[in-house]
């Protein structure tokens, strides 16, 4: 058995798509008293075209902080991501900013692309327990876009980059000080991620974890971090977050 798995942790094969019927059974008692999403690429679809706003706020602060050209910027925002796993971590290792600053730079984007998702709202409505966003944004950026979205109210609690004292996931203590933070039991808690060395902790953690992939390919993202992976560490995969949700929650039977 692996860590992580065991009577509440069904591990059926992963794949990709909707997935109704890599739950576990919809009569059955849902497993997770805890419910923990990623923000960006998995609360919305990538259609919405936020990222791409966040990632060139990003080269442009580059830009304007080191006074490099476009294709420099961009460059050396690769290499903070690659070496440091975000361009933030790697300002802050080498160059030691203040970043708050950055933080509302890079999060100052036109929501007018992000349509209110029903589906999607009454879906996390419906689920039994607790609900949190564990993001490497900012709670502000959190905010809007859950406002946006139509479904604030839903979540008990956004865990920031803030919160994480700047340092991001996959790192294992960001995830540890989330858990203890919020008083979490991983053995009860599922975790959605867009990308898939965010749920390698969760599992080893104790989480169930699912992969929430795009439709479609996306341009304005690296291909790597799109893949349908197989792993240990990934139990579920979905392109249809609301769906997915929906085929967890118990269907009433009758009497």
């Amino acid at each position: 058995m692996s860590e992580g798995s065991g009577p509440n942790h069904p591990q059926p094969p992963v794949q990709a798509g909707g997935l109704a019927s890599v739950m576990p059974d919809p009569t059955a008692t849902v497993p997770f008293s805890t419910w923990i999403f990623d923000l960006d690429n998995t609360l919305y679809p990538a259609e919405s075209r936020l990222w791409p706003q966040i990632d060139l706020r990003i080269t442009l602060f580059l830009s304007h902080f080191f006074g490099l050209d476009g294709l420099s910027a961009r460059a050396l925002q690769k290499h903070y991501y690659y070496r440091y796993g975000t361009t933030l971590n790697g300002l802050m290792a080498e160059h030691g900013i203040d970043p708050h600053p950055y933080l509302d730079f890079a999060h100052d984007i036109d929501l007018a692309t992000l349509e209110p998702d029903p589906a999607l709202n009454h879906a996390i409505a419906a689920l039994p327990g607790r609900k949190l966003i564990f993001t490497n944004g900012s709670r502000r950026h959190a905010s809007n876009v859950t406002k946006k979205l139509g479904f604030e109210e839903h979540f008990e609690a956004v865990f920031d980059i803030v919160d994480a004292e700047f340092i991001p996931k996959p790192h294992h203590v960001t995830y540890q000080r989330f858990l203890d933070q919020h008083e979490i039991d991983p053995h009860t808690a599922i975790m959605f991620e867009d990308l898939a060395k965010n749920l390698e902790v969760p599992h080893q953690l104790g989480m169930a974890t699912v992969l929430v992939l795009p439709k479609r390919h996306d341009p304005f993202r690296e291909s790597f971090e799109q893949k349908a992976e197989v792993a240990s560490y990934i139990h579920h995969s979905t392109d249809d977050l609301a769906g997915f949700l929906r085929n967890i929650i118990p269907k009433p039977q009758p009497s």
